[in-house]
C-alpha cells in the first residue's frame, strides 16, 4: 500500500472521531448511543482491513479466525456475566 493510502485512511479516522465527540456531546436521546456504535464499527472495520492488512489476506484464513474471535468473545463475557452474577 503507499503511503497515501495510510494518510487517507487516517484521516477518515480522524474525521469519524471528530464526528462521534460531536455526537456524543449533541442530544439524540437513544438513536446517540446507536450512531456512535455505527461510528465505531467503521472505524474498527478501517484499522483492521487496512493497519493489520486483513484486506489482503487469503479467504480461508478469514473464515477461520473470524468464528475463533467471535468464540473467544463469547467465552470471555459469558465468564464476565457468570462472575457478575455469582456476587
Amino acid at each position: 500500500m503507499s503511503a497515501r493510502r495510510y494518510v487517507l485512511i487516517w484521516l477518515a479516522l480522524l474525521a469519524l472521531t471528530a464526528i462521534t465527540v460531536a455526537t456524543a456531546s449533541a442530544e439524540l436521546g437513544r438513536i446517540s448511543i446507536v450512531v456512535v456504535l455505527a461510528i465505531a464499527a467503521t472505524k474498527s472495520t478501517l484499522v483492521l482491513l487496512y493497519f493489520m492488512h486483513l484486506r489482503y489476506e487469503k479467504r480461508l484464513l478469514l473464515k477461520l479466525l473470524v468464528p475463533i474471535a467471535i468464540a473467544t468473545l463469547a467465552i470471555f463475557l459469558g465468564l464476565t456475566f457468570m462472575e457478575v452474577l455469582t456476587r
